[in-house]
């Protein structure tokens, strides 16, 4: 459906009188690449008339594929458009970034960023290939990731004063595991181990499969894991609930404290976005805003972040995400230096 039959006429009447005061709000890469921009094949009030492409840089079944066909389902029913949803998992999101990056910015390319690919990854990596606050636009922030630090139940420990003081007594005797070097569930206890000058043992996994299997086993003896797979384990008894990543206590997982009750200014979390490539219309980043916050107030977007076990996200303007991103940059590179991850 052409966009004149899915909104007001009048929204584009008045779209007609501001668009050239919207220029300054896009991102101050878009501005500097203005004239490398290739041209776009059609007036911004068509949008959308073909196929719109979603890429997920996470393999199918995953919590932001999950996430990614909601979302297509949404956008094919609200604009009465084909989305097609594409899976390229690898190099810590960057694969699928780049993809993204180097798609024509007519906005038929889009994409699920998350932390991983802004503000860890390219930290991470020495040649990370891409630098996505320049060659990316991030157009909306869909969810935050709470980790949740969870023990076997044979683990001598009930809360996170016990934890401590059981690791504390124990250097190097216990074990955790995490869905690979680099990841947050990795850089999250690192950070703690740092703060607490604590002794771990780190257990990488490929991915959080093999790693779930082996906690709730007691293989290895704790993890932080999503809410995902937290909510169902703890609740029967499969895992302990020790703390959450988030300062603010989890809406999801009410009775499973703040790690900052007791270790204080602890407060770490990750993010899911909505992206595509640099140089954008400043018309279609708003409309895809805009869709996104409506999506956000809807039943069927507070039933997927309960199903993920994910916490909703403020609405931030298109014009304030460089600036977020810039500060998401800034907070975390400590973090990994203080970590010692790579994932080279």
């Amino acid at each position: 459906m052409s966009l004149r039959n899915s909104f007001p006429f009048k929204l584009f009447q008045l779209l007609g009188y501001i668009l050239p005061l919207m220029v300054v709000t896009a991102p101050l890469h878009a501005q500097e690449n203005k004239a490398a921009t290739p041209p776009i094949s059609e007036a911004p009030n068509t949008y959308p008339s073909k196929t719109i492409k979603l890429i997920v840089p996470f393999i199918p079944g995953s919590l932001v594929d999950v996430m990614a066909r909601a979302l297509a389902e949404e956008l094919q029913n609200t604009w009465k458009t084909s989305v097609v949803v594409d899976n390229k998992a690898g190099a810590s999101t960057l694969l699928a970034a780049k993809v993204v990056a180097s798609s024509a910015p007519d906005g038929y390319t889009l994409f699920l960023p998350t932390v991983t690919t802004f503000s860890m990854a390219p930290q991470l990596m020495s040649k990370p290939g891409i630098d996505p606050a320049k060659e990316l636009t991030l157009i909306a922030k869909l969810a935050v990731t709470n980790l949740y630090l969870t023990a076997h139940p044979s683990f001598p420990a009930k809360n996170m004063r016990e934890w401590i003081e059981v690791v504390r007594k124990n250097p190097g005797k216990f074990s955790y595991g995490s869905s690979g070097n680099g990841s947050p569930q990795h850089i999250f206890m690192e950070i703690l181990k740092k703060q607490l000058n604590l002794d771990i043992v780190h257990i990488p996994y490929k991915g959080s499969n093999s790693g779930m299997l082996d906690l709730l086993s007691g293989k290895v003896d704790m993890s932080f894991i999503d809410g995902a797979l937290a909510g169902p384990n703890i609740k029967s008894g499969a895992l302990v609930g020790l703390g959450s990543s988030m300062s603010k206590r989890s809406s999801l997982l009410p009775n499973v404290p703040p790690i900052s009750d007791t270790v204080p200014g602890y407060d770490w979390s990750g993010w899911l976005g909505f992206a595509g490539p640099a140089n954008m219309p400043p018309p279609v980043l708003d409309m895809l805003s805009d869709f996104i916050k409506r999506y956000q107030a809807t039943p069927a977007y507070a039933a997927i972040l309960e199903k993920g076990g994910i916490e909703p996200a403020e609405h931030i303007k298109v014009a304030d995400l460089p600036k977020f991103i810039q500060n998401e940059n800034k907070r975390w590179a400590p973090a990994i230096k203080a970590s010692g991850a790579t994932v080279d």
